[in-house]
């Protein structure tokens, strides 16, 4: 099985490496530092399946996603985040990833994930499948922040988690220009006046949690 991973921490890649290749069935063929890498190695290298870190620079989680599920429908991306499932997990499934898995169980759980996805099936941990399910029972207007695109609800996030214009500007590659204009229209879907609601509205919806002010370097994999 041909494998190719992207995460912008050496260390992590590092791991995931070891504990992929642990299995002498698995093999990693390319490794990426950035989004954008990520889909040119996705374009040049022939690969079987990919493990994407959620949040890199550049082009990354659900529009990374997007342009590799259009690209390539038929391979299966896993999509590894070094936050729990509850806050990104439900969307990346319906966004079209094979799987989510949380970079604190990753190394326990990532080889018999890609196993499990490399199969044709899906990988949703117990947390995830139990939300999934009460959502499917849930027959109330679906929140405001669904109604975001898959870019706008980065750029909601990130300012959620406390950065600021010009922050999110480098991370995405984007102006800040372009940023602020994104923002004022997240603030107008949500119907909310400043950042200030808008992260009390995050907290509301468990879409931060509070470690995410902190905004640490690198995930638990790094460990492994």
């Amino acid at each position: 099985m041909k494998i190719l991973i992207a995460d912008d921490h050496p260390i992590v890649r590092r791991g995931l490496r070891q504990v992929l290749e642990s299995d002498p069935s698995m093999v990693v063929i390319g490794e990426a530092t950035n989004g954008d890498e990520a889909l040119e190695l996705a374009r040049t290298l022939e690969w079987d399946l990919a493990v994407f870190d959620f949040s890199m620079p550049g082009r990354s989680g659900l529009d990374l996603l997007d342009s590799v599920k259009r690209e390539f429908p038929t391979r299966p991306v896993l999509v590894m985040s070094m936050h729990s499932e509850e806050l990104h997990g439900e969307r990346v499934l319906k966004a079209g990833a094979a799987g989510y898995i949380s970079k604190e169980s990753a190394p326990q759980e990532l080889a018999s994930a890609v196993r499990k996805v490399a199969r044709g099936g899906r990988y949703v941990s117990a947390t995830l499948a139990e939300a999934l399910a009460l959502e499917l029972s849930n027959d109330s207007r679906k929140a405001l922040h669904e109604r975001l695109s898959d870019r706008e609800y980065r750029v909601m996030w990130l300012l959620a988690t406390g950065r600021q214009i010009n922050e999110i500007a480098r991370e995405m590659l984007l102006s800040p220009s372009t940023v602020s204009t994104y923002r004022a229209r997240i603030l107008r879907k949500l119907r909310l006046g400043n950042n200030a609601e808008l992260v009390r509205y995050a907290i509301r919806h468990r879409l931060v949690e509070d470690t995410d002010q902190l905004q640490p370097a690198s995930g638990q994999v790094a460990a492994m």
